[in-house]
C-alpha cells in the first residue's frame, strides 16, 4: 500500500472526517464530496475510529467497518484509514496533535456534520481542537438550526467564515469555522442499524454486511506515529 507520507505534501489542504462509520453509507460519501468541492480540498481522510467515547454501545469490529468504508467510498482523493487504532487513541484532539506533528505544513481541516457541532462542547479538549485547525461544518438533515445555535457556534461566533468564502477556510488561522448547507440525504448509520440493514458480526450469527456491491480498492494507510 502507498503511504500517506508520500501523498500528503506541505501546502496541501486535507479534510479530516472522523467517526465510527458503523456503517459507512451514502450520506458520508455525499458529505465528503460536498466538502471536497466547497472547501477546495486536495484530499479527505476518513478516520475510522476504534470506538466512540460518547456512545454507550461498541461498534462492529474495526476491520469490518474499514472494509465497508473502502467499498462504498470510491474516490481518488479520499483515503480510508485506521490511524487512530494504530496510535492508540480514540480522542480527536490527540489524533490531530499526532497528524500535525508528523505532517508539518499540511493544512488540515476538521470536517463534521451540524449534528456534531451541536454537541461539540462535550468532546475532550474541544477548545484545543478549535485552536489547532479550521473546522468545516456541513448541514445534514434536521440539524441546521440546532447546530447554528449550539454553544460552540455562539462562543466562537466571531471566528465564523461566511459560507460564500468556504474555499478559503483551509488558509485561515485557527480558530476559524465555516458552516455550509448541502442537499438533504435522509440516511444515517443509526437508521441502518435500527432497520437491520447493517448486521454486525456476531449478531444473529452473521457477518456485518450491507446489500451493496463491493469492489477492490487500493487505499493508503497513514503511517503510525509513536507517542
Amino acid at each position: 500500500m502507498r503511504q500517506v507520507r508520500h501523498i500528503l505534501r506541505p501546502g496541501m489542504r486535507v479534510g479530516l472526517l472522523g467517526g465510527s462509520f458503523d456503517p459507512a453509507h451514502q450520506g458520508h460519501v455525499h458529505l465528503t464530496q460536498v466538502a471536497l468541492r466547497r472547501f477546495g480540498l486536495d484530499r479527505v481522510i476518513w478516520l475510522v475510529s476504534p470506538g466512540n467515547p460518547l456512545k454507550d454501545r461498541g461498534p462492529a469490529p474495526l476491520e469490518v467497518r474499514i472494509d465497508r468504508a473502502r467499498a462504498i467510498m470510491q474516490h481518488p482523493k479520499v483515503i480510508v484509514s485506521d490511524f487512530e487504532a494504530r496510535i492508540g487513541t480514540a480522542y480527536t484532539a490527540e489524533t490531530i496533535d499526532a497528524l500535525q506533528a508528523s505532517h508539518a505544513g499540511v493544512r488540515f481541516v476538521w470536517l463534521m456534520g451540524a449534528d456534531n457541532l451541536q454537541q461539540f462542547h462535550r468532546w475532550q479538549r474541544w477548545q484545543d481542537i478549535l485552536q489547532a485547525l479550521p473546522v468545516g461544518v456541513l448541514a445534514r438533515p434536521g440539524w441546521r438550526q440546532s447546530g447554528l445555535h449550539s454553544r460552540t457556534a455562539r462562543q466562537y461566533r466571531s471566528a465564523r467564515l461566511p459560507g460564500r468564502a468556504s474555499r478559503l477556510l483551509a488558509d485561515q488561522t485557527a480558530p476559524a469555522w465555516c458552516f455550509v448547507n448541502m442537499p438533504m440525504i435522509p440516511v444515517s448509520s443509526t437508521e441502518l442499524r435500527a432497520t437491520g440493514a447493517w448486521q454486525r458480526r456476531g449478531e444473529g450469527g452473521q457477518d456485518a454486511s450491507l446489500d451493496v456491491a463491493t469492489t477492490d480498492q487500493q487505499s493508503a494507510s497513514l503511517p503510525a506515529v509513536k507517542r
